[in-house]
């Protein structure tokens, strides 16, 4: 029996076509792939740092490697699935545009989830406590975070149309954990939203 997902987990799960092919870059513990696996009868493969989350994925019967989206991405031929999904990870890579860049020439479509830098709580925390902020979605201290290239909204509609991707369907994540549509050219959401999905396909 699969758990309930995480809002932001459903959200990605529902842009899923029924039987697809999907790639989970950074796949965690795998419950996004074991949900599309059971609800939407997906071929599921996953790529994971962490070798005791892919031990994790495997014992739920999981078809999850150990890699890193930084080194490992340029062995995957082009085009070789439906959907590439890198749920909360971009921003603990090193190079965000290589990897970014890989995703769509992977996938016929890319799902891309990432916490917004631009939220208002975190431009007051640095504004009036001048300290890097904590909060729900950037739930580490300055000193042992795994973000390392963090950005906001803005920033990273800027990098997908840099990499020549198009924005089919953009959500904004709110304080609640509830997802609603955005334009990604607005500004609002990249004040108010605490994070944001987007799906992209190579232009």
């Amino acid at each position: 029996m699969t758990r309930a997902l995480r809002p932001d987990l459903a959200a990605i799960a529902e842009m899923i076509p029924q039987g697809a092919r999907v790639l989970d870059v950074g796949c965690g513990d795998g419950q996004l792939l074991e949900y599309l696996a059971a609800t939407k009868g997906v071929d599921a493969r996953g790529l994971e740092l962490s070798q005791q989350n892919v031990n994790a994925c495997v014992a739920r019967g999981l078809a999850v490697v150990q890699g890193d989206a930084d080194t490992d991405l340029n062995e995957y031929p082009s085009q070789v699935f439906d959907v590439v999904i890198l749920s909360q990870t971009i921003q603990a890579t090193r190079s965000p545009s290589a990897v970014l860049g890989h995703l769509l020439r992977i996938g016929r479509r890319t799902v891309v989830s990432l916490p917004n830098f631009g939220h208002w709580r975190v431009r007051a925390s640095l504004l009036f406590q001048g300290r890097m902020p904590h909060t729900r979605a950037l739930g580490h201290s300055w000193h042992d975070t795994p973000n390392i290239h963090l950005c906001t909204i803005a920033d990273f509609v800027a990098l997908a149309k840099e990499c020549g991707a198009v924005i089919e369907r953009a959500l904004a994540l709110s304080e609640d954990g509830a997802t609603h549509p955005m334009r990604p050219d607005a500004w609002g959401p990249n004040i108010f939203a605490e994070g944001a999905i987007f799906l992209l396909r190579p232009r």
